[in-house]
């Protein structure tokens, strides 16, 4: 059984996502960027209340910007989706988690040293150029939830 329900379109805006975000760090980067998507989807708390679908979830304002950079400013999201980036979405969509971003609700990449928490939030882990972040222990059960 898949982590989260999902159809084409879904399969394709978490591969364009995974690209935009993170091509320069291979399939492993890919696919954890992918991981924080679902993990959002299934978050139900904290920034993430009432995201029901992936398309909520890429399409997401907080503070009047998308939550996803690539979205606003990133040429390569707009680009279709290849068959290998699809591949990787739904590995991603049915069963792939890894850390650091297995419980991860964040990522980013600072251009430097990674901080040790992110808007409150503590450090899970570095993955080439992204730091990864999950919730502080007891304000987000779902995300460790399957």
């Amino acid at each position: 059984m898949a982590r989260v329900a999902y159809n084409e379109n879904d399969v394709n805006l978490v591969a364009r996502m995974m690209r935009a975000e993170a091509v320069g760090e291979g399939r492993l980067g890919m696919l954890m960027v992918g991981n924080v998507i679902v993990n959002r989807m299934k978050a139900d708390c904290l920034d993430f209340e009432d995201l029901r679908s992936i398309e909520d979830v890429i399409y997401q304002v907080q503070g009047g910007n998308y939550s996803f950079e690539a979205v606003q400013k990133g040429d390569m999201f707009y680009y279709r989706a290849r068959d290998s980036e699809k591949k990787l979405a739904r590995q991603v969509l049915d069963y792939w988690r890894q850390h650091p971003a297995q419980y991860a609700l964040w990522y980013f990449n600072p251009y430097g040293q990674c901080p040790s928490t992110w808007f409150g939030q503590p450090f899970t882990g570095q993955y080439k150029e992204h730091c990864y972040y999950e919730p502080q222990a007891g304000t987000c059960e779902s995300v460790y939830r399957w």
